[in-house]
């Protein structure tokens, strides 16, 4: 029996859910208990294994004190690419990254420090530890 992958969807939002949960400080175990599930579908559906349905995804929104549209900011496109005035979608790797606990709270103090030069140095920092030239 060949495994089918998940929805590229169905793993954004569950990253979405992921992060929001790890922002507030609340386990899967506590989510679960909220949502009257386990914590073992909270797992599967953080990693997008198991699709939430709509009326699950607005009780997760409550929980997490988030509109239900935050869960699919960022979401991958399906389809032709619109046109108009929207924005490019951040690259994948960002949320991704953010959805990491060492992600958020990396970003979290960063974003503490209000020293906009202190900023800017541990960025070029970073920028010379990787090896990467600024784009």
């Amino acid at each position: 029996m060949v495994k089918k992958a998940p929805n590229p969807i169905d793993k954004h939002v569950g990253s979405r859910v992921r992060m929001r949960r790890m922002m507030v400080g609340m386990s899967q175990e506590k989510l679960g208990e909220h949502l009257g599930i386990t914590f073992q579908q909270i797992q599967k559906y953080e990693k997008g294994t198991n699709r939430i349905g709509a009326s699950r995804l607005q009780q997760i929104s409550i929980v997490l004190g988030v509109p239900v549209a935050f869960f699919f900011e960022g979401a991958p496109t399906v389809g032709p690419e619109g046109e108009g005035f929207s924005e490019e979608q951040s690259p994948a790797y960002v949320s991704d990254f953010l959805a990491t606990s060492d992600g958020l709270t990396l970003t979290r103090n960063f974003m503490r420090i209000s020293d906009a030069r202190v900023r800017r140095r541990i960025v070029d920092l970073v920028i010379a530890i990787a090896g990467e030239t600024e784009a």
